[in-house]
């Protein structure tokens, strides 16, 4: 039986949501969440700033992978914003830059 639930969602739609999602994915999407949107602002940030210093100082990706014994893909995944940063890895690329000098021209 098929019940209506609101704006014309049955509870057969409402079963299959459930199915793909649980209550807090659904509650999230519904209402969003502040402090998720501030920490994935935050992370694209740093991923920003990181590209900019790596190639202000000359250096690839796959220099910073090297330095922080970490595959290059996994570098890639945080600078395009699809893993998110530790901050033992934050402070590992920081301290990383900061011993490159920046090269001439």
């Amino acid at each position: 039986m098929n019940t209506v639930l609101k704006a014309g969602n049955t509870l057969n739609d409402y079963e299959k949501q459930m199915e793909k999602n649980d209550f807090a994915s659904i509650w999230l999407e519904e209402s969003g969440n502040p402090a998720i949107e501030e920490l994935a602002q935050l992370n694209l940030d740093i991923a920003g700033k990181t590209e900019k210093t790596l190639a202000d100082k000359g250096l690839s990706v796959n220099d910073l992978a090297v330095s922080l014994d970490i595959n290059s893909q996994e570098i890639e995944r945080w600078l395009k914003g699809r893993h998110t940063f530790s901050m033992k890895i934050i402070q590992e690329i920081s301290d990383i830059l900061e011993g490159y000098s920046i090269q001439p021209e």
